[in-house]
């Protein structure tokens, strides 16, 4: 299952729409039933519009009707390869827990594997904020 994930992260990344950054990225999202789910960066003139593909492909994972992200890839051409941006990671975190499995690859075949703990180590969450 792990390459289904990563070639479809790679697959997506060839979509990416990245004229200002030039930097494509691909996201593909398993969820624990099973489905994959991917999505790739949309960039916009008016940059705060940016969408992330990490975001784009739990857009889809939700638009399904999934809610439970258990495996991640994203999927640069940066070495070593770049993971998550700190709102995506937050996005994560919405629908996966500390544990989930995130895998960071690149087109030269490096991989770097980290839990979304790891790299959101103090998620926001709203019922932890809203306990007195």
């Amino acid at each position: 299952m792990k390459e289904k994930l990563i070639e479809a992260a790679r697959r997506a990344r060839e979509n990416a729409y990245a004229p200002y950054s030039k930097f494509p990225v691909g996201a593909a999202i398993l969820t624990e039933s099973g489905r994959i789910f991917a999505g790739a960066n949309v960039e916009n003139g008016a940059f705060p519009l940016t969408r992330c593909a990490e975001q784009i492909a739990v857009g889809a994972m939700v638009t399904a009707g999934e809610r439970r992200i258990a495996e991640v890839v994203v999927y640069t051409g940066a070495s070593p390869p770049a993971t998550p941006c700190g709102a995506c990671r937050q996005v994560l975190a919405e629908f996966a827990g500390p544990e989930t499995p995130v895998t960071c690859v690149n087109d030269r075949g490096e991989k770097r594997r980290y839990t979304l703990g790891e790299l959101l180590p103090e998620a926001f969450s709203l019922s932890s904020a809203t306990k007195t």
